[in-house]
């Protein structure tokens, strides 16, 4: 009786995994900023928990403004760096990406933790390099782990965080 109330406990489990994350891979084949990218059979894929700057003025210039201080002519700069990582880190790679809670967005665009080939995660590695900041509004699997690599980036004086 033991046995199968255990196997049962642990069928559940497995379930409930599977409905909160499903993986996918496959070679991207554009990058449109630093959080948005297009996978072949895929279409657009916005990493998941992070937001980079955009190119333009932007409402979300108003969130770095208030939090951090940042000017938008510091934005644009970093908008443009974390492009260009994004590309040199995934451009033209089979990539794994791996949703949480929420797959999509209201733009139907995938919500992803998106992993290189040798392992690293996209997301983690744009905070890493202070070229985003952790999107607080929502929840997510990685939040606490983000923040602290955020806070990391900031002590470090990357990206973002850089004082000039």
């Amino acid at each position: 009786m033991i046995k199968k109330a255990s196997l049962t406990i642990a069928l559940l489990i497995l379930s409930a995994v599977s409905l909160y994350a499903a993986e996918f891979r496959g070679r991207v084949t554009w990058i449109y900023d630093g959080d948005t990218i297009e996978v072949e059979n895929i279409g657009k894929v916005r990493l998941l928990g992070i937001d980079t700057p955009e190119y333009q003025d932007s409402p979300r210039d108003k969130f770095y403004r208030k939090n951090f201080a940042l000017a938008p002519e510091k934005l644009r700069e970093i908008a443009q760096q974390a492009k260009n990582f994004s590309i040199r880190e995934v451009k033209d790679r089979r990539v794994r990406m791996e949703t949480d809670q929420q797959p999509y967005d209201k733009h139907k665009r995938l919500l992803a933790y998106v992993y290189l080939p040798g392992g690293d995660m996209l997301n983690r590695l744009l905070l890493e390099q202070g070229l985003a900041a952790v999107f607080r509004r929502y929840d997510f699997r990685y939040k606490k782990d983000f923040l602290k690599t955020e806070k990391l980036a900031r002590k470090r004086g990357r990206g973002l965080w850089k004082k000039d």
